[in-house]
């Protein structure tokens, strides 16, 4: 066996499609802080925020080299669908800019709406989760076993990730189901991933993210 080196931890930055995201990868960057260094934006923003980041903002241009992952947390829904092959692009830029090893790029993903990741903190299911009335049904739900959830807020959000063992266990039984309607693999690879944001079946794999910080404890 050789011998165990002290690990460098990973920097990892993340990028929120919305307040509530940034949330919980606040909870994340506290909960795991001992493994690993995880950075935000504090504006919200995606694939175009990414792109212009590490090409015009000196503190991500500056670190690219040292940045380990980058991460896009979002929802999946049936309005982006036409977006990926530009997103596939800028991933792929983003993938390059650190040689050997590239940047590991990874996309978090839940249909329709955050809380619906969050819901999974509680329980195993798959409803349908694309019409204003379905994402409106999954909030009531999750305001029935958090009464003081609002979407941003670091205490309630942080409420709910504290159960994240639970939300991994229910989100990966969410990824496995849909082999049967088509899904390639399961395994985190650009075509799965197309897949997925043109399918908009209902899932999360959020729990990709938490499996790895806990990979490093």
């Amino acid at each position: 066996m050789p011998r165990q080196l002290k690990r460098k931890k990973p920097y990892i930055v993340v990028f929120c499609e919305g307040e509530s995201e940034q949330a919980y990868t606040d909870f994340l960057k506290k909960e795991f802080k001992d493994v690993a260094s995880i950075k935000r934006p504090s504006s919200t923003g995606l694939f175009e925020e990414a792109d212009s980041k590490f090409k015009k903002d000196k503190s991500y241009r500056d670190y690219a080299e040292v940045t380990d992952e980058i991460w896009f947390f979002f929802d999946v829904e049936t309005k982006d669908v036409q977006k990926w092959d530009s997103r596939l692009k800028i991933i792929k830029r983003l993938r390059s800019l650190r040689k050997k090893p590239g940047i590991k790029v990874r996309l978090l993903m839940t249909t329709g709406c955050v809380e619906y990741w969050f819901m999974l903190h509680y329980k195993m299911f798959t409803p349908p989760i694309q019409t204003v009335a379905e994402k409106e049904r999954i909030i009531a739900e999750l305001i029935e076993k958090v009464p003081d959830y609002q979407k941003g807020d670091l205490h309630s959000t942080s409420k709910i990730a504290h159960n994240y063992p639970e939300a991994v266990k229910n989100s990966k039984r969410t990824l496995s189901n849909l082999l049967q309607d088509g899904l390639p693999s399961l395994d985190d690879t650009d075509e799965r991933n197309c897949w997925l944001c043109r399918n908009c079946l209902t899932f999360s794999n959020v729990y990709e993210a938490i499996d790895f910080l806990t990979s490093l404890q």
